[in-house]
């Protein structure tokens, strides 16, 4: 009975063994997998994207491009007048070596200035005379015809303006002439008054007929034809900038002389008032 009561007792702790141990989990399922998309391809030498809002496989915008600079504001003209250079066809050393080049510098500034005619100006055909006034530069007198003025009164400014590093004082001014000084078949610009000489006791022609050539600049050694003068140089290009020709770039060497061989239609400058200002002083 004892011997029963032992071989049962294994089993009974088995059974509670067994009753204690909990139910094993039932296996979890399988997580879909998700699809990570691959990150775009950069090329190195691109520009960055500066827009984290640019989805996968859509086309950034373009960077914006670091040398595009702000274009400066239009710089304010320092004078009433239009910078232009000489007209290469009324150039005396250009109209010389060409044909014909002498005769149409001559009708050119007889249908602009006047005509002048040495026989006689023809019936109807106003002369450089009736256009001709008395005007001041460098608070000097001179007579010029009157479309040119205004670039005289500009070249005049812009030497004071520029040139106060070479201080100079105008003592005598010639303008407009009435006889021809000029052989050949040549019309000097003097006739038509788009002429001026300044002071020429102190500033030489070395090209010309005496007393002008014997001058001692004219003899002197010197680095340029700016030497042959008195004159700043800097009154030179104050000149040029208004469409004078300066007459000692030529092989007359004419230092005094300044001509004006630009468009006098194109001197002034014309000024568009600003939009909206349309009734402004009325």
């Amino acid at each position: 009975m004892r011997l029963a009561i032992l071989f049962s007792l294994p089993v009974v702790a088995l059974a509670a063994c067994t009753a204690l141990t909990p139910a094993a989990a039932p296996a979890p399922a399988p997580i879909a997998a998700v699809s990570t998309p691959e990150p775009p391809i950069v090329d190195a030498g691109a520009a960055p994207v500066a827009d984290a809002t640019v989805g996968v496989g859509e086309v950034p915008p373009p960077a914006p491009d670091a040398r595009a600079a702000v274009a400066p504001p239009e710089p304010t003209p320092t004078s009433a007048c239009n910078d232009q250079a000489p007209q290469d066809f009324l150039v005396r050393k250009n109209f010389l070596r060409e044909p014909g080049g002498n005769q149409r510098a001559i009708e050119y500034r007889n249908l602009t200035y006047g005509y002048y005619n040495p026989a006689g100006t023809k019936a109807g055909q106003a002369t450089p005379n009736a256009s001709i006034v008395t005007t001041t530069f460098m608070s000097l007198p001179v007579r010029m015809h009157k479309k040119v003025v205004p670039a005289l009164k500009c070249a005049e400014e812009e030497i004071k303006r520029s040139c106060t590093d070479h201080p100079y004082t105008a003592r005598g001014l010639a303008g407009v002439r009435f006889k021809n000084t000029y052989r050949g078949g040549e019309v000097t610009n003097h006739i038509y008054g788009t002429a001026i000489d300044i002071d020429p006791a102190r500033n030489t022609c070395c090209g010309c007929v005496p007393p002008w050539n014997n001058a001692p600049r004219c003899h002197a050694k010197a680095k340029s034809e700016y030497d042959r003068m008195e004159m700043p140089e800097c009154w030179v290009h104050a000149f040029e900038r208004f469409g004078f020709y300066w007459l000692g770039h030529d092989v007359l060497q004419d230092t005094m002389h300044f001509e004006f061989l630009g468009d006098p239609d194109r001197i002034e400058r014309v000024v568009t008032p600003p939009a909206g200002n349309a009734d402004a002083g009325k």
